[in-house]
Formats: structure tokens, C-alpha cells, sequence
């Protein structure tokens, strides 16, 4: 159900962030380049004149420090991303800690210092179909998003600014919708940041995936205030699964849990800076079932 290899080695080659942990920055900064204060912060463009999902060695492309515990069902990863490190300021010690639950959760704990202030928007981009076959596209899986409103983007998908209703849009996805039943209406297909509608500052419900297939069901709990809804609109076929298996356009899609896109140039959304003496704390977690 997760799109991925069989080896490391073919995770090593270029693709498209296959369930990789991605930092310093998910999403999207606008420009490549952000403030914190009077300091002016330039990145790699590697998106158009845009940073996407890190830069050019992004967390998705490091080795990190691994100790598996068979006991606990957990894989706690360590990284420490130095001072300029893809033009962020400050070193960077980040700790994601996966645990598998007796309840078929998979539980994502990320936490993270520093110490200079600096941006850091954590997520996993994983990219599911239910059916567990790419001959199967992912149009016509079931998707419930709990979020009144999006964040609209412009043509080279930075976000605008505004936070926009989705009522009688083909993002309201506030009751169950098959995901190809409005996808043609939304240019180049969904890559939207959603606006989660949460309460505390635990883990809630916030999107829930099914197929009516298998019969699979994966539900998304989070403590972000977003989450990123992507249908694989840029997979083509270049990448293959160890069978062979071509995947193409909208064969996966992505359920990113994350603060906003381009948060660091947009004052109006919830803040990604970290400071030292902070401590940055984010869970997620995915949990499948049979209907």
C-alpha cells in the first residue's frame, strides 16, 4: 500500500521523495530565500525560482544515525543538519522516532533543537494506494479531509497568502468524496495545503483514505496545522517497482501532515521558527484498517 523499493540502493537514485522524512523545510519557500529578523537567508532553487522540500540535499537525501529497537517496535532515526547546511542557519539535532502500535498504527515522533533561530517544517511523504497494485490509478479511492479552508497557490505553486474557504469548491472534502470525481477542476491536479481544523495539541483525526476495493481504510492523525493533499500529478512512469511495474500519474498520492507552505515569507501563518532553548515536538500518525 506504501509505494517504494525493494533495496537501498534504487532509494538512492532519483525519485520522488518515496517515504522519505523531509527537512529542513517541507513544501515550498517562496523565492528561494527567507528573513529571520534583519538576516536574509538564500537557498538552493531547486523548483523553478522556488526551495522544494529542503533543497538539494534535503533530510530525504542524508544518512541518518538508526537504532531499531525490536522490543519497543521502534526505529529511532538521528540527524544533526550543521550550521548552513543548504543556506538554514544553526546546527540542527533532529530525532524521528517510528513506532509500530498493536492497534496497526504507525506513529511518527519528531522533535528537534537548535541553536541559532532557524525554519523547520518536518513531514513524511509517503505515498499510498489502497488497492496495493499501481495497474490501479488512485481516482477512485474515498478521501475525507477535515478542514474548512486551503491555501491557495499561484502558477508556481507558492501559497498566496490567503486562506480560502473550500465550500462549493472541489476541495471541500469536509464529507467523503472519490478523489477523481472534481480533479480535472483543480489545475494540474491536487497539491494543496489543507487547513486542519483541530482543537488541542494532541493527535487528532484529520483525513481519512478508503478503498472500497480491499476494503482498506487509512486514517491520518496529527498535532500539525496542515496537511499537504498530492495526487502524484508529476509521476510518469520513469520510476519503476521491483516487478517492473511503471508508476504513473495519480497510481499514489501523498497525505502530508505539516506546518504551511512558505510560512517563513507569510507572517499571517502559523510560525515554523525555532529558537534555542525551544524544543520543536510534532506527532503523526497513520493507522489502517478493513471496512
Amino acid at each position: 500500500m506504501v509505494i517504494g523499493f525493494d533495496s537501498l540502493s534504487r532509494y538512492q537514485e532519483k525519485n520522488p521523495y518515496f517515504g522519505a522524512i523531509i527537512g529542513r523545510y517541507g513544501n515550498r519557500i517562496g523565492k528561494a530565500t527567507f528573513k529571520i529578523d534583519t538576516a536574509t537567508y538564500h537557498l538552493a532553487a531547486n523548483d523553478g525560482e522556488n526551495t522544494l522540500h529542503g533543497g538539494l540535499k534535503g533530510f530525504d537525501k542524508v544518512v541518518w544515525d538508526a537504532f531499531p529497537n525490536d522490543s519497543t517496535g521502534t526505529l529511532t532515526l538521528k540527524y544533526v543538519s550543521k550550521d548552513g547546511e543548504e543556506g538554514y542557519p544553526g546546527n540542527l539535532s533532529v530525532t524521528v522516532v517510528y513506532t509500530f502500535t498493536d492497534d496497526n498504527e504507525l506513529l511518527i515522533d519528531y522533535t528537534a533543537e537548535t541553536d541559532k533561530p532557524t525554519v523547520l517544517n518536518l513531514t513524511n511523504h509517503s505515498y499510498f494506494n489502497l488497492t496495493g497494485d499501481v495497474n490501479n490509478t488512485i481516482l477512485d479511492h474515498t478521501l475525507q479531509i477535515n478542514a474548512d479552508k486551503y491555501t491557495p497557490v499561484d502558477a508556481t505553486l507558492i501559497t498566496t497568502g490567503e486562506l480560502k474557504d473550500v465550500k462549493g469548491t472541489a476541495f471541500d472534502f469536509l464529507q467523503p468524496h472519490k478523489i477523481g470525481e472534481r480533479i480535472n477542476d483543480v489545475t494540474g491536479g491536487y497539491d494543496h495545503n489543507f487547513v486542519l481544523n483541530r482543537k488541542s495539541d494532541m493527535p487528532e483525526p484529520v483525513a481519512t483514505l478508503a478503498d472500497s476495493v480491499s476494503g482498506r481504510v487509512l486514517e491520518v492523525y496529527t498535532t500539525e496545522p496542515g496537511m499537504q493533499f498530492y495526487t502524484g500529478n508529476f509521476l510518469d512512469g520513469t520510476n519503476k517497482l521491483s516487478d517492473g511495474k511503471p508508476i504513473n500519474i495519480h497510481t499514489a498520492l501523498c497525505l502530508e501532515t505539516q506546518h504551511f507552505p512558505d510560512s517563513p515569507n507569510k507572517p499571517e501563518f502559523p510560525t515554523t521558527l525555532l529558537k534555542p532553548g525551544e524544543r520543536f515536538h510534532s506527532q503523526t500518525k497513520y493507522k489502517i484498517s478493513i471496512k
